[in-house]
């Protein structure tokens, strides 16, 4: 067992790429380090996890992002997670990511491009899936947006809705989830500038903006969010690299991760195929982001961006390079400076308990 004087990390890999399914790290909070305390490949290809409140303790959750996705619980009394109750289906292909909201865990499943609840039960653990939303429409990039598909799903910060982001169609989507029966219901839908194919989503600290990154354009959309309404406004859209780094002929970027420091002051993406970290500041009012730095993400294609709960050590999992590397982030200018690294074989994220 690890020490009180560290935290934890844990950081999905995938299983069928050589991974080692999910593997626990302890963290030192003084130098951000991490240093691996052992792995289970209880679920195939847990691409996403979050991390969740149990009654003694906490909880781990993973998607298993196959044809035939699943999604499963872990406990975490000792170093290495185990498996908390049964493994449960999500009546969807390629979960990609997962959040928890009202008393369930929701998944986005990529491939059949709609959204699953399951509810948490009192031990944590998972029961069978109680609904499944399907999305509807396309996209331009017909390689790409042939089809829905839901990439991202998270608990707005009211906690009164569930929002998804579809990368087939160019939309965020706003459901509502009802705590007892688990029955999600569409609410509204926000169309962005078609092509972008947007990712994945993250809210400023005031919980009124969203900044919603596109895989097909490295670009950043800017919507002011209204809890009360459950309605996004677009306000506007910033390049998330260098004019002449996203210009036609220049290799292809397929950004992955955005991320908002605690205080609403800076921004950073995650870019893969540039293999880089940008820095955007945020203004005062945290409408218009302004690009500053790319910096290196200490390997290659980062699939994910994770900030630690200090706020003073930034996380890349570089999938193809297989490590995960940490960034001591520069409190007056956001910009990250490399600080170490550990070999995770296929890395795809990181989270923290």
């Amino acid at each position: 067992m690890i020490g009180n004087s560290a935290g934890r990390a844990f950081i999905g890999s995938f299983t069928s790429a050589g991974g080692h399914g999910i593997t626990a790290a302890a963290v030192d909070r003084d130098t951000g380090a991490l240093t691996v305390l052992g792995s289970t490949d209880a679920v195939p290809d847990p691409s996403f996890l979050a991390v969740g409140p149990r009654v003694r303790g906490a909880a781990l959750y993973a998607v298993g992002e196959s044809d035939r996705g699943v999604a499963a619980a872990f406990a975490l009394d000792g170093d290495v997670p185990a498996l908390l109750g049964p493994v449960q289906a999500v009546d969807g292909a390629s979960p990609t990511h997962l959040a928890l909201a009202a008393n369930h865990l929701v998944t986005a499943n990529y491939g059949s491009g709609s959204v699953t609840a399951l509810p948490v039960l009192a031990d944590g653990s998972l029961g069978a899936a109680s609904s499944v939303l399907r999305h509807e429409g396309s996209g331009p990039d017909t390689g790409r947006q042939e089809a829905p598909h839901a990439h991202q799903v998270l608990a707005d910060p009211s906690g009164n809705w569930v929002v998804s982001v579809d990368l087939g169609t160019d939309s965020v989507r706003v459901c509502a989830l009802d705590r007892d029966t688990g029955t999600l219901r569409p609410h509204d839908e926000t169309a962005l500038r078609p092509g972008t194919g947007p990712r994945h989503l993250a809210f400023h600290p005031s919980g009124a903006l969203a900044y919603v990154l596109g895989e097909l354009e490295p670009t950043l959309t800017v919507c002011r969010w209204d809890a009360a309404t459950g309605r996004f406004d677009v306000l506007g859209a910033t390049p998330v690299l260098p004019e002449h780094e996203a210009a036609e002929g220049a290799p292809r970027t397929y950004p992955s991760e955005v991320v908002v420091a605690h205080d609403g002051r800076f921004l950073w993406t995650a870019n893969r195929g540039h293999d880089s970290i940008s820095v955007l500041t945020l203004d005062e009012s945290g409408e218009k982001p302004a690009l500053v730095a790319t910096v290196g993400c200490g390997g290659r294609w980062p699939r994910d961006l994770a900030l630690d709960p200090s706020g003073q050590w930034l996380y890349a999992a570089n999938e193809h390079s297989g490590n995960v590397s940490w960034f001591a982030v520069d409190a007056e200018t956001g910009v990250p400076q490399h600080a170490g690294s550990i070999e995770v074989p296929a890395a795809s994220c990181v989270v923290f308990a």
